[in-house]
């Protein structure tokens, strides 16, 4: 059957519980690939819809067409033509250097068969195709086209001659065919029969299509683990662990199918949890960090946007052992390696601009596009190294098709917007201030409550109360501070009083009262004093930062309504102050 290859120990983990499967690829045990589907309906990749083309757009030489989806798919120009319509319907492959216009392939209101080739991300819709692709074990039937591939992973000259020759034998006609890597040492009577399978699901596909109408999901891709199995589990990999004897048949009767050798590198593994046995669950959180460590002490930074994802290298606490260029040249060259990795880890695509250490030494960049460029070949996902600008930035593509891991596991931050910052505590409690004197101008009562997150409570309040103090003289008003701790940091609320009932007055402490509370952070006015809390009534302790992040006794001093003063006790307690 297939050849055997050298290469790096590969594993396949496939754990499943509930609704979600998740499957990871190790290389030497390091994670370099995971998938995850949490429902089977989640991944649209590979499904054929019969669509509604609703908007033609020269200008933008596309269309949107209607598949069922909550946003309409978008339809590229290059992506509309197969050879049924240049053939049949226009004969405009004849013109040459004649480029079609999106008008002479669609029209508003046509229905048409379609295959989502990129998942919808953000605010765009999903990408479709006209050019159908059904993938089988050892090749990928075109329905739609005449086209003969090798997979470049194919390096054998001689192999490479022998599986077109077959191709080209065995190619239903008008239609064409991919060798994928895993047919090298195939034997003719495997990919006879992979087109024989193909076929099959392309005339249930045909059949459907003529008998729905409308928008209708007409073929649904395979399900994660038969995928894994089609597309990635071959002989380079040792290993298939599974934790589930229920998907340890389904994973075998599937091999039935397709490469019945391969079930003795199937095992059940001996416990639930694979992912925590490989440690996967913490490669997978580091994977979702802005700030990757390389072993020599330098680190990337991956700022990941929806169209671009811009890589910065640094030497970190690396500093080598003999001069400037060559610790550059070890930092650089271990960060292609890494980059590589995280680039198939993080299922990062589209553009990718890398930011090495500079380099002055030619040779040492062309090194590093050598190592990028071996690192990559181990990614199934097609890529391509544009080069080093005159800036000295890498520029290169990964192509985009499924979420990426940051997509699949997160969601934008609703309180920054996705944008990763937010106020600090001194520009809300500027703001605070602003507002404050905008209601006491024009407000009928001198009292107000003021609720915020503690840190801005904190500094409304201020050392020994005296921001209070200050404003409370310089507006004429009395003001009730309370501390929440639910509260967004950039949240504030400022209601007037007109009863004295309404105000929140119950005071927790009482003056020489001893009582235990974690010092919790510094305060911004005082760096050598720190605060506690209790719910949101604040304790200022006086000399408190060296105890931040501890949790001591405290001895109450002055009692005001909204906070009180405390400092460390260290001495022995006396019988008259229980503890509370």
């Amino acid at each position: 059957m297939g050849s055997m290859r050298s290469g790096p120990y590969r594993e396949i983990l496939v754990q499943t519980a509930d609704d979600e499967t998740q499957v990871a690829v190790l290389e030497e045990g390091k994670l370099v690939e995971i998938y995850i589907e949490q429902t089977p309906d989640q991944r649209l990749v590979g499904n054929i819809y019969k669509g509604i083309v609703k908007n033609v757009l020269p200008g933008m030489q596309a269309a949107f067409v209607d598949i069922g989806l909550e946003k309409n798919a978008f339809l590229y120009v290059e992506d509309a033509l197969t050879n049924t319509i240049w053939h049949d319907e226009h004969n405009i492959r004849g013109k040459e250097g004649i480029r079609p216009n999106i008008r002479d392939i669609v029209k508003e209101g046509q229905e048409i068969v379609v295959q989502i080739t990129k998942e919808p991300v953000g605010t765009k819709g999903a990408r479709v195709t006209t050019q159908i692709t059904l993938p089988g074990r050892y090749l990928v039937l075109m329905p739609t086209g005449e086209y003969i591939g090798i997979s470049r992973r194919i390096e054998d000259e001689t192999e490479r001659e022998r599986l077109k020759g077959v191709a080209e034998e065995i190619k239903p006609q008008g239609m064409g065919v991919i060798i994928r890597t895993v047919a090298e040492g195939a034997e003719r009577e495997d990919l006879i029969q992979d087109v024989q399978n193909l076929l099959k699901i392309w005339r249930r596909v045909r059949l459907r299509s003529q008998r729905v109408s409308g928008s209708a999901l007409i073929h649904k891709d395979l399900e994660l683990v038969q995928r894994i199995i089609r597309d990635i589990f071959s002989e380079d990999i040792q290993k298939l662990s599974v934790n589930s004897r229920n998907v340890l048949e389904r994973v075998n009767e599937f091999l039935d199918l397709f490469d019945a050798n391969l079930k003795g590198k199937v095992f059940l593994s001996d416990t639930e949890n694979l992912f925590a046995k490989y440690d996967v669950y913490h490669e997978m959180t580091q994977a979702l960090k802005r700030k990757v460590w390389l072993k020599s002490g330098g680190y990337l930074i991956i700022d990941q946007m929806e169209a671009l994802t811009a890589i910065d290298v640094n030497t970190g606490k690396f500093v080598g052992s003999t001069d400037l260029a060559d610790t550059v040249l070890k930092t650089n060259n271990e960060a292609a390696r890494e980059i590589a990795r995280q680039l198939r880890l993080r299922n990062i695509g589209g553009i990718i601009i890398i930011d090495f250490i500079d380099m002055q030494d030619p040779d040492h960049k062309e090194e590093i596009l050598r190592t990028l460029e071996e690192g990559l070949k181990k990614d199934k996902v097609k890529a391509h190294i544009l080069g080093i600008t005159p800036l000295g930035l890498v520029e290169m593509t990964r192509k985009k098709v499924n979420q990426s891991l940051s997509s699949t596991l997160e969601k934008s931050c609703p309180f920054c917007e996705a944008k990763g910052r937010i106020l600090s505590e001194e520009t809300v409690f500027l703001s605070l201030k602003t507002k404050l004197r905008e209601m006491a101008a024009r407000a009928t009562t001198d009292t107000f409550v003021i609720e915020a997150h503690p840190q801005v409570a904190a500094l409304v309040i201020g050392a020994g109360a005296s921001v209070q103090r200050e404003l409370e003289e310089s507006l004429g008003i009395k003001l009730a501070v309370k501390g929440k701790e639910h509260f967004h940091p950039e949240r504030y609320e400022i209601r007037p009083v007109f009863s004295p009932g309404e105000i929140p007055l119950p005071l927790p402490v009482e003056e020489g009262q001893i009582i235990r509370a974690l010092v919790e952070q510094g305060q911004l006015i005082s760096p050598q004093d720190a605060i506690a809390r209790l719910g949101g009534y604040i304790l200022q302790v006086e000399n408190g930062a060296k105890w931040v992040g501890q949790s001591v006794l405290l001895e109450i001093g002055k009692v005001f309504r909204t906070y009180a003063r405390a400092k460390v006790f260290i001495q022995p307690l006396s019988v008259k102050q229980p503890l509370s």
